[in-house]
């Protein structure tokens, strides 16, 4: 074999069970593309052939960011994620493939131009477990209730309003007269309903040790309108604000900032900007939501704008933005350790 290269560039494209390895040196010239098994000892080992001097590019998905973690912790080298999408809009090649995809990261890598994404702390990382699982059981809860409306309605049989309280829910198992087949359904969405409803409260118990524990969650939670779920679901995607420059950067990452679609003189509303996590967006633009009726100052902020002919959603994401930014400024001297 030649002797090593003093600086290599790798980009892994990587699936379940395999990872597309490119090797290229500092003129971009190809020394390594081939398919691996998706383990780190025999990656790690093959990328030392060429060089010692490593910087790795790889895309954000399912389980990159253990696998940027776990290169760092044993080598020391210089581990980017990068947006999927943003790494696309950057081929050449109209083919797809492994061995190309693998060869435009390390490129990237290369030249400079690969746009980075966050690399979260396992801890944080470890956190969003449990709000996606939270997440889901809403979900889960909401997709159930739903059925349970569609089977009264396609009977006639007209529900209570306090139809999901305990008194509602004795009343759907001894009350509601149904078919047979129709009766043993019910039967058994009330019984989801029940094993849900105790899952939400095991989870809503462990969100609250963990923010017990977590000053930034206590802060977040003197706020009026923010309770334990957006707290939690606020740390466990932004981490420490502290690595934002401002607070305009944290509102985007928070996905509320307008999109800009802007041509010469011409302005269009493109509404707000979609790379970001949703559950974060939604959550917050609910916090601004409870923000206008609670506190006096966002409810004077809501009727201004209400004034000047804005609809309620635009005025929810403004409100959202904003204090968000001044959120940036109460949290960034040092609370939000990660």
């Amino acid at each position: 074999m030649k002797n090593k290269e003093g600086l290599v560039f790798v980009g892994l494209d990587v699936h379940q069970d395999s990872i597309q390895v490119c090797i290229i040196n500092a003129e971009g010239r190809s020394l390594f593309n081939r398919r691996m098994d998706n383990e780190v000892r025999p990656l790690i080992a093959a990328i030392r052939r060429f060089g010692d001097d490593v910087r790795i590019g790889l895309e954000a998905c399912g389980g990159t960011a253990a696998l940027a973690d776990e290169l760092i912790q044993a080598t020391g080298w210089s581990v980017q994620l990068t947006h999927a999408g943003y790494a696309q809009r950057m081929r050449q090649n109209p083919d797809k493939s492994d061995f190309s995809d693998a060869f435009l990261l390390a490129d990237l890598v290369r030249v400079g131009y690969l746009p980075r994404v966050w690399l979260a702390p396992a801890s944080l990382r470890d956190l969003r477990h449990l709000v996606h699982y939270r997440q889901q059981l809403v979900d889960l809860n909401r997709n159930v209730k739903l059925r349970i409306r569609a089977l009264l309605r396609e009977h006639r049989v007209r529900a209570p309003k306090s139809l999901w309280s305990g008194v509602g829910r004795k009343w759907l198992v001894e009350n509601v007269s149904l078919p047979i087949h129709a009766r043993w359904v019910l039967e058994r969405h009330v019984n989801e309903l029940q094993r849900l409803s105790k899952a939400l409260a095991e989870t809503g118990s462990r969100m609250e040790r963990i923010a017990e524990e977590d000053p930034v969650m206590q802060r977040l939670m003197t706020h009026r309108g923010i309770g334990l779920v957006t707290a939690v679901i606020f740390r466990a995607q932004v981490g420490d604000v502290g690595r934002f420059g401002s607070g305009k950067q944290l509102a985007r990452f928070c996905g509320l900032s307008p999109c800009n679609a802007s041509s010469g003189s011409r302005q269009a509303d493109a509404g707000l900007i979609r790379g970001c996590s949703k559950l974060l967006r939604a959550t917050l633009i609910e916090a601004a939501h409870r923000l206008t009726i609670q506190d006096a100052g966002w409810k004077a902020f809501k009727q201004r704008m209400r004034q000047n002919g804005k609809p309620g959603g635009v005025i929810a994401a403004a409100v959202a933005n904003r204090w968000i930014r001044r959120l940036y400024h109460e949290l960034k001297p040092g609370l939000a350790a990660a």
